[in-house]
């Protein structure tokens, strides 16, 4: 069976490294090529993922860019085509909700080759997100679709999907946090920022509801830069974060905050596993830190990731400078060592999702 993954950004290849791996574990009866859409477009960055991952190297590199959504989106279409054309693969597999999945998806719609959406059923509620329209849209379009969470089976089901379809297999992340989480833990990068576990906050933002408009992100880094003052503040910063940082020029200088380049994957595991809190508008931070029984605060309205608010270790809070101060003063910190992890977040979902596709080519 020859299936044709795709990467295109750096949450992609957390969540396909498992799934290649699995396949790997039946030798033959898989024939495997990896896509990279380049959406991701810093190369080096994606070249340590790759590494750290244990990931093949691309088969096909698209080299598509940035760009704006349409724009990106279409660059994709164009560049993929080709690849399906050469490769006639028996199965596609996307995942999450990048600009790639739903280009990828698409393409297959038209050429009537068979989709498998990873991470499906999830929603925000949210349509001014682009991510929330590629999600849509791909679990439209997919053949097979496998859900994270027991609410990704009943969105897909209240949207007319056939249950024949609806796979519920857990989350894939997890098992890369799984399967990594040692190796992270032997980095040395508490010891070279100079930390201590469970002593300081760690931030991530990249939304553009969060860091597009000046006034918002302001609010953000004075409550951060505040917070500071009694607890480190770590702030690993997305290269679109940082562009829109620079732009504030003089209205905003840190004092308090410690503004780090992007970290690979094991740094930043490393990093969030000894938080004593984590600040994101992340949706793959939100379920790593469930997991790993660290409290969350995320940055948005809404989350397509509900389980983790059941677990009681994520909060939605408003981006704003009191409404961050007054969570984060009333979040009780430290690691939760009673927690359960959601259903099925164990570890073995490629495993399950493998096992799936062997049974769609019996």
């Amino acid at each position: 069976m020859k299936v044709v993954s795709v990467v295109g950004a750096r949450p992609n290849f957390i969540k396909v490294a498992p799934i290649l791996s699995a396949m790997q574990e039946y030798g033959e009866t898989f024939q495997s090529v990896l896509v990279h859409t380049g959406q991701h477009y810093d190369y080096q960055m994606s070249r340590l993922f790759f590494e750290e991952l244990e990931m093949p190297d691309p088969n096909e590199l698209l080299n598509v860019g940035s760009g704006t959504h349409a724009g990106q989106t279409a660059h994709v279409m164009l560049a993929f085509e080709p690849v399906l054309l050469k490769h006639h693969p028996d199965w596609v597999i996307v995942v999450g909700d990048v600009n790639s999945t739903l280009a990828c998806a698409l393409v297959c719609a038209k050429l009537n080759i068979r989709l498998a959406h990873v991470e499906a059923g999830l929603r925000s509620w949210d349509r001014s997100m682009p991510e929330e329209i590629n999600r849509l849209l791909t679990d439209q379009l997919a053949d097979l679709l496998f859900t994270p969470s027991r609410d990704g089976d009943a969105n897909l089901l209240r949207e007319g999907l056939p249950p024949e379809k609806i796979h519920f297999v857990g989350n894939v992340m997890i098992d890369t946090l799984v399967k990594m989480l040692p190796k992270a833990l032997d980095r040395p990068v508490l010891d070279q920022l100079g930390l201590e576990s469970g002593g300081y906050l760690l931030v991530t933002l990249h939304r553009p509801s969060n860091v597009d408009q000046p006034e918002t992100l302001l609010e953000i880094l004075q409550a951060l830069d505040e917070i500071g003052q009694d607890c480190p503040v770590i702030f690993p910063v997305h290269p679109r974060t940082r562009q829109q940082i620079d732009q504030l020029g003089n209205a905003w200088r840190p004092q308090h905050i410690r503004l780090l380049e992007p970290l690979g994957y094991l740094d930043f595991l490393a990093l969030e596993h000894s938080a004593r809190l984590v600040l994101t508008d992340s949706g793959g931070i939100q379920e790593e830190a469930c997991y790993l029984g660290i409290p969350c605060l995320t940055l948005r309205p809404s989350t397509e990731r509900p389980v983790t608010l059941q677990a009681g270790l994520n909060r939605l809070v408003d981006s704003r400078r009191q409404a961050i101060l007054h969570a984060v003063k009333t979040t009780q910190a430290g690691r939760k060592t009673d927690h359960q992890p959601p259903e099925l977040w164990d570890g073995q979902t490629a495993r399950r999702i493998v096992q799936v596709l062997l049974g769609e080519a019996c």
